[in-house]
Order: structure tokens, then C-alpha cells, then sequence
């Protein structure tokens, strides 16, 4: 679930599709990536705007159903939950439940001391805008566990706040943080005394008629759940959450509802959530990622005076996009059954000029002998806040970076590997007698050196 890979890491149209790009054109990109490239295994993508709708699709729902995934497949949508969370922040400023700098810590429990620093205290508006200085994630959750979130209890939240100090002052600069969002989620829940999916239902989704997003599924959403896979193309567990972090990923939804919450946010539908929807795009501050402003909840990219409103998610089996022109009042969604990263084809949507990957079949992979893989395990630091870990088991090969997920790497040469998800490639370095002194990590354009800790 995040914002960007990590420093390491239906019904088909043949219209002409308002972006400019022609449905069957979408059609057949979808179909590069799940049937040419397999880099997906399922994906639903289209566009809104006054003119209506438009969708398109490619690939099966599971490995067990050839069926084609539509505009009520149920998928995961990891943290674009966080521009809900958001929402029900703006909704309650609206109507003078909370103030944008009310302190996080009048929602929680007296005995909670959460962190403050130089006399300022963490507000609310900082939390939803990634700037309350943070961490992305707890030290007492497990980053590694297939299921992260599930066991992650108040009692633990409570505890992490009061022994955590923090490095800068809140509000002083941009971090993405899981941690800051889900704790927002969990005050505002608190506020109102319901539960955040309770929050969610009453003050967004019922309004919006987003019938088919919740955090629970009902009999009819699991029969309709597409099954989420990793950058293997294996089955990946579903995420759980307990209501402590909910607020930063634990939504479920589907095309047709992420175009409702399009449509009323662009104001193409009228709804009684507009001016905290207005509200939200009013603040903003900068961030560490290209052209890109925060907003409460949204991101927002200004490329040549063109502003894109956007968030992604991730979990360990699907990625989403989400985006909106608020000038043109065109948006786009993006959903897939796959931790596979589609943000670029969301953009191109939305801005023609915006790259698009070209993908081509699938790196051949081949065997190599243990002991050659031996000689790679090991630690690899950038500076000291990041490394990579480098692991074997079995015949298999591991990179995990710092508060990041282990993915699995893939040998191409004997030195040269390479990630299914994120995109990524690693070179693994050797001197003169043979020895691994580091590597070099290839994404995004970059050719990165990291040293080996010997």
C-alpha cells in the first residue's frame, strides 16, 4: 500500500474514448500487459466525464474463473482508503465536529501521549496531509507478515505513541505515512463513537450510493471478490484489518463505485459531500515526489499548468489508481487483481503527453547453482536508514529494503537479476578475486550503487 514503488522498490468499448485514446486501443494495452507481457493476471480500467462512462477490461478474476472482471468486480483497493479517511476529516470540519488544527491527542485517551515537538503537537489536518512527521509504519508492527494489519490493536497503537519521540517538528515536511492516515481514521472513529467502517458507511458511502465498498464483505461481495495475486502471478492472501489502522488501507470497492466517487468529486453528480470534497483541494504543500503537491488525502500533479488529482494503493495481491482533471472534469480507474503497478497508464489517460511503459513478454529465467546465490546473500547499505537484505531459501532468492515487503528476485545471468514487481533490476557487483562488494539497482531510469556491508 503506498504512494509510489519504493526507492527499491467487462464490457469493451469500440467507441473513441473522450482521453483522445480509443476503447479498443485501452483494450488492447490491457491485454498486453495481462496476456502478452503477464504482468497481471486481471485488470479493469476506464474513464468518466460529462459525456459518461466507459470501461474496459482484461484477463480472469481467479485462477479458477476465466471470467473477465467488470465494473462490479470487488477488488482491494489498499491506500486510495486514505482520501476516504480524508473525506470524513473535511466532512466533519464542515459541520463543526473537529477543527483542521485540532491536536490528535483530544481524540485519544488521556494516558496517550503523543509525540509533540518544540511545543507543537500533531493536529489532524497534518495527519491527513503526510506532514505530522510520523513514521510510515509503527516499529511494533511486523512490515514481513503476510496479513500486517490484522492483529494491530489500539493497546499497540497506544504504545508505540507514547515511547515514539519525533525527528522534526509536525507539519515541517512531507512523509508518507500508513501509520499518520490510520491513526486519523481511528481519532475521527473515536469522535463520533462508531466504528470507522460504521463512520465511513453513514457519513460517504450511503450518501454517495457506493453500495458495493466496505472494509467487510457481504455474501454477494465475495462472491464477486476478484482473487489477488503477487508479482508471481500466485494466489496472495487477502488483508485483514482491526479497526486501528483501518483509515490507512482496508477498503474494498469496484469500478462502478470509484466512478460515483469520481463523478461527485468533479461535480458531474451533486452531493451533499461537495464542499468538504472542495474543502479538500483547498490546502496544500509540497512533497518529495516530481511536480507533486498534498492536498487532505490527494495528490496532486501539475505538469505545464495541467493539474492531476490522484491517489494508488497496494496490498499484497492488487494495485489501484484513482485520478481525476479537475479542469476537464475527466477521471480515471484503475483496478487490478495483481500487485502490479499501473499508475503510468493512468496518467497517460488523463494526459496523453504522460509515458506510457511498453512491456514486452516475459525475462527468461534461469537456475543457478546454490553456491552462486550464497555468495549474493547479505546486506546492502545505501546510508544508514536504508538497506537492501539480500536471502536464500531454497532455490529461491529474496531482496527486502528497509520497512519494505520481501520480493522475490529472478536470475537472468549470473550476476544480473531481476524483480517481477516492483520493476526493478539488480547487478550484482564483483572485484578483481570475485568477491560481491555491492550491487547496483536498476529502476525508474537510475542506476543506483549500494555497497555491500562486509
Amino acid at each position: 500500500m503506498r504512494i509510489r514503488n519504493a526507492v527499491f522498490f467487462a464490457v469493451c468499448f469500440v467507441s473513441t474514448m473522450t482521453t483522445g485514446v480509443a476503447a479498443d486501443d485501452l483494450h488492447a494495452i490491457l491485454v498486453n500487459r495481462v496476456d502478452v507481457a503477464r504482468r497481471a493476471t486481471g485488470m479493469v480500467a476506464g474513464v468518466i466525464d460529462a459525456n459518461g462512462r466507459e470501461l474496459s477490461a482484461a484477463g480472469r478474476v481467479s485462477d479458477a474463473s476465466p471470467r473477465t472482471p467488470d465494473g462490479n468486480t470487488v477488488f482491494e483497493i489498499g491506500s486510495i482508503t486514505k482520501v476516504f479517511t480524508s473525506l470524513l476529516l473535511a466532512d466533519m470540519i464542515e459541520r463543526g465536529e473537529v477543527k483542521a488544527d485540532t491536536p490528535v491527542a483530544e481524540l485519544l485517551p488521556a494516558d496517550v501521549n503523543v509525540p509533540s515537538r518544540n511545543g507543537r503537537a500533531i493536529t489532524l489536518l497534518e495527519l491527513s496531509m503526510q506532514t505530522s512527521g510520523l513514521p510510515r509504519l509503527p516499529d511494533n508492527i511486523d512490515a514481513a507478515d503476510p496479513n500486517p494489519y490484522a492483529n494491530y490493536t489500539p493497546d499497540k497503537l497506544y504504545a508505540f505513541l507514547n515511547g515514539y519521540k519525533l525527528t522534526r517538528d509536525p507539519g515541517e515536511k512531507y512523509e508518507y505515512s500508513n501509520l499518520g492516515t490510520g491513526l486519523l481514521g481511528f481519532a475521527l472513529s473515536r469522535k463520533l463513537g462508531m466504528s470507522y467502517e460504521q463512520a465511513l458507511r453513514k457519513r460517504i458511502l450511503d450518501p454517495l450510493g457506493m453500495t458495493s465498498t466496505s472494509i467487510t464483505l457481504s455474501e454477494d461481495q465475495k462472491k464477486r471478490l476478484a482473487q489477488g495475486h503477487g508479482p508471481d502471478l500466485e494466489p496472495a492472501p487477502n488483508w485483514d484489518f482491526n479497526d486501528t489502522l483501518a483509515g490507512c488501507g482496508a477498503l474494498h470497492s469496484t469500478a462502478n463505485d470509484l466512478f460515483r466517487f469520481l463523478a461527485a468529486n468533479m461535480g458531474l453528480t451533486d452531493s451533499p459531500l461537495k464542499a468538504a470534497m472542495h474543502r479538500m483541494l483547498t490546502v496544500r504543500a509540497k512533497t518529495d515526489l516530481p511536480n507533486t503537491d498534498v492536498a487532505m488525502g490527494w495528490h496532486i500533479r501539475n505538469t505545464d499548468g495541467r493539474e492531476i488529482v490522484w491517489h494508488n494503493g497496494g496490498t499484497a495481491g492488487y494495485r489501484s489508481f484513482i485520478a481525476f482533471d479537475p479542469a476537464a472534469k475527466k477521471g480515471v480507474v484503475i483496478l487490478v487483481n495483481t500487485f502490479f503497478d499501473s499508475d503510468d497508464l493512468g496518467f497517460h489517460l488523463l494526459d496523453p503527453s504522460s509515458p506510457l511503459k511498453q512491456f514486452g513478454p516475459p525475462k527468461k529465467e534461469i537456475s543457478l547453482d546454490p553456491k552462486i546465490l550464497d555468495a549474493y546473500v547479505g546486506e546492502y547499505r545505501l546510508s544508514p536508514q536504508f538497506s537492501i537484505t539480500v536471502s536464500r531459501d531454497g532455490d529461491k532468492m529474496f531482496v527486502q529494503a528497509t520497512n519494505q515487503p520481501k520480493f522475490e528476485i529472478f536470475a537472468e545471468k549470473e550476476n544480473e537479476f531481476f524483480l517481477k514487481m516492483p520493476e526493478a533490476e539488480i547487478t550484482f557487483v564483483k572485484d578483481a578475486s570475485g568477491k560481491v562488494t555491492g550491487m547496483v539497482l536498476h529502476q525508474n531510469g537510475r542506476d543506483l550503487p549500494i555497497n555491500r556491508v562486509q
